[in-house]
């Protein structure tokens, strides 16, 4: 994680010398690192070289396919879809036209491409497609910089740096950089140039809007930072702080102002920085060497007004696509969102347009996590998209038009609202204690187990054609392998792939509360056409396929019994889905170790 090494040095140097970190351990350490450091050194990619990329019509192709092996149809009542490109399609959401393909934190990167779904779709239908954004999702104002230029016109800002304030006249920059992300964590930037660890930055770009509108900007800080338009102060965020959550809890709340914009007219946008140690707040909060600023904006809009207008755009329209969902605002580190509800205002628009024109209308969710879904009764056809990386855009039209047969499966269990998750009496932390009170019932083993209704099951993914199991062969070795050998058919219309999911259920009282079943395996079939099949093994080591804890012997324990077998296509197992054989454990032993 990023910061300074505190327990690095002296500090371990001691605890070496007090035997708190024995000497042995510390070696076997540093030989992994230099391990990494002899594989790195063999890759041939020099000491500090400059970044590189894979953009490359052979990386494309393989991130698109990773992309649609991942889209999740969730739901798709009378076959709404795949859907038509000759139709006249409108699409509506906030996630349409931003390419959401990470969550924040440490997850996010900055991709040398991303394709929007707006930009997906409108490559696969006949007629230009109708948008209107209905809502907003931020939690914060979307990030700036894609719609700014250098003062050398590159998509970006130019950041300079000094040693001297933005009040020293005549002051000469010593470092340079041209950023289209406008969000930086500064914690690892360095220059020999910069005096001490009290330093200054100047943010240069400007701004062409396409309409007269009212636009709103944020600003966040670990450090201090003013925002002007036209030289125009407009956000003040060096003087009175207000502590926030961002960069880790080291930073200030997102400090916003507000500016009238005309349109093709070009405004000169200037934030002035002052690193981490010029912040009032930095006593109070664990320091982020050189600090963070992260720059924000967009068009204030009518939230009401919005939503009306998208149900009208929606009425008359022969296909509707909906894109919601979280971002990287809400999928963060360094906090926990406080409940599983979509951002303020998107299920209002769902349920509104769905009310328009219910019978056309496909919603596609972003998320990484579930989400409750109000309106999921009135949603005949319900996609589950992911962040889905470079490619998200043309992975999801990929899958809506029937370019490509869906085959992912939830990796989760959505659950009808957050008081029905099994973690949902234990989710905080209490005078610093985390209580894990779920112990070994989470997902659908707690659902399962409880009784519990939900949304959608774990292992759950609809297909455009319908698969069989058959043929289920079972055998068990102890000390040797489970093996499950079966057949899977394609008993549909087209070509298409399934996930088969292989789980052990105890048909016996154990000595202890253990899941109804458990997944210990899953296979893919390649592409199949109607009418054909395939031969799928999945192989389990023998002591994983049946054991479970035992902490009075601090051991894992296999118990003699009768074991069931089951392949499926999702853990809401029915006669239909699935093939059952069973195997039995002749005598219970135990077993240490890996």
């Amino acid at each position: 994680m990023p910061g300074p090494p505190r327990f690095r040095g002296e500090p371990l140097a001691f605890n070496v010398s007090t035997d708190k970190v024995r000497g042995h351990v510390l070696d076997q350490r540093v030989r992994e690192v230099l391990k990494l450091v002899k594989k790195c050194a063999a890759s041939g990619v020099p000491e500090n070289a400059p970044e590189g990329k894979a953009d490359t019509p052979e990386t494309a192709a393989l991130l698109r396919q990773i992309g649609n092996e991942g889209i999740v149809v969730l739901k798709n009542d009378n076959n709404l879809l795949p859907l038509k490109k000759e139709k006249k399609t409108v699409v509506i959401g906030p996630n349409a036209k931003v390419s959401t393909y990470h969550g924040g934190g440490s997850a996010s990167l900055l991709a040398y491409y991303a394709v929007t779904p707006f930009e997906g779709i409108s490559s696969k239908t006949s007629f230009a497609p109708k948008y209107s954004v209905g809502a907003y999702s931020h939690k914060m104002l979307p990030l700036l910089g894609l719609s700014t230029k250098t003062p050398g016109g590159k998509p970006g800002v130019l950041m300079k740096f000094y040693n001297e304030p933005a009040d020293v006249k005549d002051r000469t920059p010593v470092d340079e950089l041209e950023l289209v992300k406008t969000e930086m964590l500064l914690v690892d930037y360095t220059n020999p140039k910069l005096n001490t660890d009290v330093w200054y930055a100047e943010l240069e770009a400007t701004l062409t809007i396409e309409e007269d509108a009212t636009w709103e900007f944020g600003c966040v800080v670990a450090g201090t930072a003013n925002v002007y338009i036209d030289d125009k102060l407009v956000i003040n965020n060096t003087d009175h702080q207000v502590k926030g959550d961002a960069f880790f809890g080291t930073s200030t709340i997102e400090e916003k102002g507000t500016h009238k914009l005309e349109k093709n007219k070009e405004y000169k946008i200037r934030v002035t920085f002052g690193s981490s140690a010029t912040s009032p707040l930095a006593d109070r909060n664990v320091s982020l060497a050189g600090g963070a600023l992260r720059l924000g904006a967009c068009k204030v809009i009518d939230a009401k007004e919005e939503i009306e207008n998208a149900a009208r755009l929606a009425k008359d329209a022969e296909q509707v696509i909906i894109c919601a969902g979280l971002n990287a605002d809400w999928e963060t580190e360094g906090n926990d969102r406080a409940d599983m509800k979509l951002p303020p205002g998107l299920d209002d628009l769902i349920s509104a347009v769905l009310a328009a024109n219910p019978d056309n209308t496909v919603v596609v969710l972003q998320s990484g996590t579930p989400v409750e879904m109000p309106w999921v009764k009135q949603a005949k056809s319900l996609v589950w998209a992911g962040f889905g990386g470079n490619e998200t855009g043309n992975t999801i039209a990929d899958v809506l038009f029937g370019d490509v047969t869906p085959s992912g499966k939830t990796s989760l269990t959505f659950p009808v609202r957050n008081s029905d998750n099994p973690a949902f009496l234990n989710y905080r932390t209490e005078a610093s204690r985390v209580l894990y009170g779920e112990d070994i019932y989470i997902g659908y083993r707690y659902y399962e187990f409880a009784e519990r209704d939900v949304l959608f099951p774990f292992g759950h993914g609809l297909s455009y054609t319908t698969f069989k199991f058959s043929h289920l062969h079972v055998s068990y070795t102890h000390g040797g392998k489970l093996s499950a050998r079966f057949k899977v058919t394609n008993t549909g219309k087209v070509s298409g792939a399934q996930v088969a999911q292989l789980y052990v259920a105890p048909q016996q009282a154990a000595k202890v509360n253990r899941p109804r079943k458990e997944l210990k395996g899953f296979a893919k079939t390649r592409e199949l056409e109607p009418g054909h099949d395939a031969e799928l093994a999945i192989d389990v080591e023998a002591k994983y396929a049946a054991s479970y804890w035992d902490e009075e012997r601090d051991q894992w324990c296999v118990e003699k019994g009768e074991y069931a077998v089951i392949v499926a296509d999702s853990s809401a197992v029915t006669e239909d889905n699935s093939v059952v054989g069973s195997f039995v454990v002749e005598e219970t032993n135990w077993w240490s170790g890996l």
